[in-house]
């Protein structure tokens, strides 16, 4: 079962994620996609990493986490995928979108078997905001809003999370 998490900066998104995680089937794995640039990035890694149990393994995965998705189906349980945007800004070229959605598909398809594997989905909402007014960005809020679209086709539960609150936008969430 597929679980979307969608949700603004700091919104309550990843500590909901790891709530899900540690209540679903072990295995317990984090997917991380965030590669640690400035200070402050760092401290908020090393926050998420502490308020884990250790038992919890975290794969560092970069652009390479659909591929990495695909492998820890076999094993079970339950897996993170923390997180879709900083995935998206681990690849390269997103001006390619038919290469990033054959990866996504690659990805979570293992996933959409109710008997299989759990994977929670944690992702920035991009529609909440202001139009950017540089290209660039326009063109990752763009993207990223339909990744998340595909995400949220996939899944059996869809939520957003506004000032740690919850709301169900799709399935019976428990």
């Amino acid at each position: 079962m597929i679980r979307l998490l969608l949700g603004g900066v700091k919104s309550g998104k990843s500590a909901l994620g790891d709530r899900l995680l540690l209540a679903g089937a072990t295995p317990h794995r984090v997917l991380a996609t965030g590669r640690a640039l400035d200070f402050d990035f760092r401290e908020r890694i090393a926050a998420h990493k502490r308020a884990r149990p250790a038992s919890v393994a975290v794969i560092e995965a970069g652009e390479g986490a659909m591929n990495a998705l695909a492998r820890e189906a076999a094993r079970g349980g339950t897996v993170l995928l923390d997180s879709l945007d900083f995935w998206l800004f681990a690849c390269h070229d997103i001006t390619v979108m038919q290469p990033l959605h054959a990866a996504l598909s690659l990805g979570l398809t293992p996933y959409t078997d109710p008997a299989g594997p759990e994977l929670i989905v944690v992702s920035t909402e991009t529609g909440l905001g202001g139009i950017a007014a540089d290209a660039a960005t326009r063109r990752f809020a763009d993207v990223l809003g339909a990744l998340n679209q595909a995400v949220a086709a996939m899944a059996a539960d869809v939520r957003l999370i506004v000032a740690g609150c919850a709301i169900t936008l799709k399935g019976n969430a428990a």
